[in-house]
């Protein structure tokens, strides 16, 4: 029988809730792979449950590693901060995907943090690439975490783009067709992220809760989360 599906807006996208089983994922040892033409995916920050996923997720799926420095963190950070103290965290949504959140989306940036904005963009984006000009913002609480689910493309495009300020954190991916198919990825403080193609519409990803934080074993703290997300226009 097929999982159960449900549907919750994040911002202005929709995801599309699968209920998944979650066997332990074991390390392997990683051979040649594609490559993404954004830069490599990190074989120390990536557990796949066999080289094979790996392959099928590397093309779609860039981690950069201190895309940002500590002060441009924190530049964008007191930048946020009186917007979001504006919002209340919020529990859930209706269909219960998503715990301890608040969001926003920004169009006008201090010149800094535009200038970070535009290293994003254009790292994760073509030149004459249609983008969405707000900047979605999601600011997860110590203890928010975002349950497993697959992106629409009514709402955006093929690639979405997000810098992590404040915590470190772990993303799993479960194949939508072989819940055996999977990878962990570990996200960084400062690290920029890349999605698109299969990596975003044929697994699904999730934030993990901070007590199934844990990357190779080692426990990865989870601490206050801020995601600074661009995309692409979605095809009409």
């Amino acid at each position: 029988m097929a999982a159960p599906r449900a549907r919750c807006c994040l911002g202005n996208l929709r995801l599309r809730f699968l209920g998944v089983n979650r066997p332990r994922v074991a390390v392997v040892t990683l051979g040649p792979r594609c490559r993404s033409h954004h830069a490599a995916l990190p074989d120390n920050q990536v557990i796949p449950s066999s080289a094979a996923v790996l392959s099928t997720l590397t093309p779609g799926l860039t981690l950069q590693p201190d895309f940002i420095t500590g002060e441009e963190e924190a530049a964008l950070c007191r930048e946020l901060e009186p917007v979001l103290r504006k919002k209340r965290y919020e529990s859930g949504h209706w269909d219960d995907a998503i715990h301890g959140f608040r969001e926003v989306e920004r169009l006008h940036w201090s010149p800094d943090s535009s200038a970070i904005i535009q290293r994003v963009r254009d790292k994760a984006f073509p030149p004459g690439e249609n983008q969405l000009s707000l900047v979605h913002v999601l600011d997860l609480q110590k203890d928010g975490y975002i349950k497993p689910h697959v992106d629409s493309v009514k709402f955006c495009g093929s690639t979405i783009a997000g810098i992590c300020l404040l915590s470190g954190s772990v993303m799993r991916l479960v194949s939508v067709e072989n819940g055996e198919e999977r990878a962990d990825v570990l996200l960084p403080r400062r690290c920029l992220y890349i999605m698109s193609g299969v990596a975003r519409y044929k697994f699904t990803h999730e934030i993990l809760r901070g007590e199934e934080s844990f990357f190779s074993g080692v426990p990865v703290p989870r601490e206050r989360r801020i995601s600074v997300i661009c995309r692409n226009l979605p095809v009409s």
